[in-house]
């Protein structure tokens, strides 16, 4: 159920309220009569972690205990999420080490001796040794790494994909060769959403190209009413089936684990707070953290935010087969980001802030920050979107032009070839989805560097579709105009400036809705 009273209505007693902005934040005071929709407090945690994992693996959904399923000579795989979750990263140790440890001394236990684990980051950048080690724990990566039984997915060593077969769609569902051959594919997942989980860690993190268009794509996208819920996204409908074809041929065996909204703690803990709640030390922290950032250097303030550290707290984990473990799942995601909402607004109001799914140890580049408020925080709703159709949307960030060529190189060429000729996600995806995707110098630094695949920055502007078509003005307070400009965009200096912008479509007096966030929320608007 969604949870009642974290919804503010803005009158004249109402302090400047906190709005995300990039590697930064500002003080903003809102139009009288603006609701705030702030995330819901952190649940408490499970009290022993490490007995909650084992009752999962010894008591498993619809399913035989794990140890039962181990057996000698197996071929066992272990799968699990990358770095583009959790957001930001945990401290450690990391809940997948955790869990991975338990399945590992389980099938020591049993004899098995075949083992390999896979970071399923499918078209994603492959991980560094040290990020898998943050992941996995020194005594993991220590016994398998340097063997070669601890690696990235490859989605372009087509020598190593198995094509499992087609959906009643005609959806392509191939997979990693080790995976489909697997006498048993564990699946390690942090369900940090709602949109992660289920069918989408297996047919989507382990799939390649020749799967994944099938659903990253303009067309599934802009018809994807809400990727936050999977009964409705579009997306998630074609990796259910896809899911269904893989699970014919593959025994899997899932493990998901839900978090808390403990997300920013020391100096960063006034962020973690409702702004009346600010204690004298958390509004000194507050302004000296601001005065400190708006002074610091940017490679200062990128640091600043690069070892940004969480200390969630695991609320439940749940294991066995897929789509009942992820019933539970959603479960625990609900009872902590649901916040009931009443009715839509003309505006919808978003800071975006300085970590995403892809730009983890990198820069959100202006398509990243796109995707992020547009993509993301647009789609954090169940039912319908914040903003009615034609409505407006005024997001915070500066957009610089910024880009990591080690981690976004065709990102650089999507931002200045392909959105100086089109901004239309279908017109892009039809005149130049296929070069970007057999770019033969793309998939060479995909698979030898740190890149994103060639391909991956459609994926982001697709995500982005059903904002484009369900919106009637995108405005960002304080970007550089440049590149909000390229992107289809227009810039305003301050809010009051980019109210009077969309004014023509939303009246001089429209109704606002601020999505205060992060920590996470889920708008259950009514």
């Amino acid at each position: 159920m969604a949870r009642p009273g974290f919804v503010l209505e803005v009158d004249d007693r109402t302090p400047p309220l906190l709005v995300h902005n990039g590697e930064g934040f500002l003080l903003e005071r809102f139009p009288l009569g603006t609701r705030v929709v702030y995330p819901p407090e952190a649940l408490p945690p499970v009290r022993d972690v490490e007995e909650a994992i084992q009752n999962a693996l010894l008591h498993p959904i619809e399913s035989e205990p794990l140890p039962e399923l181990l057996r000698p000579g197996m071929r066992l795989t272990i799968a699990f999420d990358d770095i583009s979750l959790p957001l930001p990263p945990m401290k450690k140790p990391d809940i997948r080490q955790r869990v991975i440890e338990a399945v590992l001394t389980m099938a020591a236990d049993a004899g098995v001796d075949d083992v390999e684990l896979i970071s399923a980051n499918a078209l994603h950048r492959r991980l560094t040794p040290n990020e898998l080690r943050e992941i996995v724990g020194e005594r993991v990566f220590r016994s398998f790494f340097p063997d070669g039984k601890l690696y990235n997915f490859d989605a372009e060593d087509t020598e190593n994909l198995t094509h499992l077969g087609q959906t009643e769609h005609g959806e392509d569902v191939e997979i990693s060769r080790r995976a489909a051959e697997s006498d048993l594919l564990v699946y390690v997942n942090v369900n940090l959403v709602a949109m992660d989980g289920g069918h989408k860690s297996t047919s989507i993190g382990l799939a390649s190209y020749k799967s994944l268009k099938h659903h990253h794509n303009s067309h599934t996208m802009i018809h994807s009413r809400s990727f936050m819920d999977h009964k409705a996204s579009k997306m998630h409908h074609s990796a259910w089936r896809m899911g269904a074809v893989l699970t014919e041929h593959v025994k899997v065996f899932q493990i998901e684990t839900t978090l808390n909204n403990d997300i920013f703690g020391g100096p960063l803990e006034f962020l973690q707070k409702r702004e009346w709640e600010w204690s004298i030390k958390d509004q000194a922290s507050m302004l000296a953290t601001k005065r400190g950032l708006d002074l610091a250097p940017a490679k200062l303030r990128h640091k600043i935010f690069t070892d940004v550290r969480s200390n969630y707290g695991l609320t439940g984990i749940h294991a066995g087969k897929i789509e009942p473990v992820h019933e539970k799942t959603i479960d625990n995601v609900h009872r902590q980001h649901l916040v009931e909402v009443q009715g839509q607004s003309d505006v919808a109001i978003m800071g975006v802030p300085f970590v995403g799914p892809y730009n983890v140890n990198s820069v959100m580049n202006p398509i990243l920050a796109a995707c992020m408020g547009l993509g993301y925080y647009f789609n954090s709703y169940r039912g319908n979107p914040v903003v009615r159709k034609d409505g407006a949307v005024i997001l915070y960030h500066p957009v610089d032009y910024e880009f990591s060529q080690l981690h976004h190189p065709s990102y650089v060429d999507f931002f200045e070839e392909v959105l100086s000729e089109s901004t239309d996600p279908a017109t892009i995806e039809a005149k130049f989805e296929k070069q970007y995707a057999e770019d033969p110098w793309y998939i060479h630094l995909y698979r030898t560097s740190y890149a994103y695949h060639g391909v991956h920055p459609f994926y982001m502007w697709y995500w982005i579709s059903h904002a484009l078509d369900h919106c009637g003005d995108i405005v960002w307070v304080g970007a550089n105009r440049k590149t909000v400009e390229r992107m289809g965009f227009r810039s305003a200096s301050t809010l009051q400036d980019a109210l009077e912008m969309v004014s023509h479509s939303v009246g001089r007096s429209p109704s606002i809705t601020y999505l205060h966030n992060p920590p996470h929320l889920l708008a259950d608007v009514r």
